[in-house]
């Protein structure tokens, strides 16, 4: 296993240049997306740009779409300035991000001048979330649920168990209105001490050239957080896509999706289950809208992948994993006949 990795590495690499042309099952925005009416609605602001952005209807409707208090929510660009601000504002001495996850909060973290501590959970175990494993006196806690890459969904009281006084604990749901019902979410909770529940809009809406996520927390870390914050940081469209996202249509949209997303992630895995005999083993049970496969020369396959049409996204530069792994984006079924078809002829 390699002992370093690139965390700046993303699936969108995978489709860039020579691969814009490929099958894309390295990126997990969804697919078909955004839909024609959000589009509509984006459209429709651009003619308010000569003002300056005003987020105060978004954010009061992100705050009332989770039982909150417009106080306690903070729009961001994305997920990913979400970890930077608490890279920076935070005043933490023993960082520890739960891998193998999502590489931007230790990227954020490690930017910021914090050494930061690795907690790596067990292929094993199902890479299920082992508490006793998190230090004690660990002042920042970052896991994600459902986890990118592994798919893996922690229950919701097993990440709120790690709550601690003095503690904050990062939850990134970025995938969890994938989940049908988003069980084990924790977003809306003001129970659990330190909660930090970071959300993105760019995966089920198709809006990752837009840039909108955001942060759920105590007033008092919002209130820091923004000061954290550049002037204006989220753009007039991205604030209408905002309040579009968390209107009640939308919210239904996002639930049948999910229904969707699960039955074809189910499909998937049965496919992927008719290669064990060349060594391929599957991450279950996954619940994100991609799965995390181990499969021998998988840097091989990949390539060979890439000769037929097929983009995947590699998972070595995941800690906690190696070179056998790879992660694959859950698309329609006959998207997955054509991809085990050309997984066939790769295993051959």
């Amino acid at each position: 296993m390699r002992t370093e990795h690139d965390l700046r590495h993303h699936g969108d690499a995978e489709v860039r240049d020579d691969g814009a042309k490929l099958v894309d099952l390295a990126v997990n925005v969804r697919a078909d997306t955004p839909p024609a009416w959000l589009r509509e609605r984006i459209a429709g602001s651009l003619g308010g740009l000569a003002a300056y952005p005003d987020g105060r209807a978004a954010r009061a409707a992100v705050a009332a779409r989770h039982g909150l208090e417009p106080g306690r929510v903070l729009l961001t660009a994305g997920a990913a300035e979400a970890f930077v601000l608490l890279a920076r504002a935070l005043k933490v001495r023993r960082p520890v991000v739960v891998h193998p996850q999502f590489t931007e909060p230790e990227a954020a973290l490690r930017d910021a001048g914090h050494s930061v501590g690795r907690v790596l959970l067990r292929e094993a175990d199902g890479f299920r979330l082992d508490a006793a494993a998190v230090p004690e006196d660990a002042d920042l806690v970052v896991i994600g649920n459902p986890t990118n890459p592994t798919s893996v969904l922690h229950p919701a009281e097993a990440i709120a168990a790690l709550a601690r006084p003095g503690r904050t604990l990062v939850v990134d749901e970025a995938f969890m209105d994938a989940v049908p019902g988003e069980r084990e979410a924790l977003a809306g909770r003001t129970d659990v001490p330190g909660l930090v529940v970071l959300r993105s809009l760019t995966k089920t809406w198709g809006l990752a050239g837009l840039r909108i996520g955001y942060v759920l927390a105590a007033p008092e870390l919002i209130a820091e957080l923004e000061r954290a914050q550049p002037l204006w940081p989220v753009s007039t469209p991205a604030l209408a896509a905002a309040q579009a996202c968390v209107e009640p249509a939308a919210l239904g949209e996002a639930g049948h999706a999910a229904h969707r997303i699960a039955a074809d992630r189910a499909y998937l895995v049965a496919g992927l289950s008719s290669f064990e005999g060349a060594g391929l083993r599957v991450v279950t049970p996954a619940e994100g809208p991609f799965v995390l496969v181990r499969v021998p020369g998988a840097a091989e396959v990949r390539r060979r992948l890439r000769e037929r049409g097929w983009a995947v996204r590699r998972g070595d530069t995941f800690p906690g994993l190696g070179e056998d792994w790879l992660r694959l984006a859950v698309r329609d079924r006959a998207t997955a006949d054509g991809f085990l078809a050309a997984l066939g002829a790769v295993l051959g």
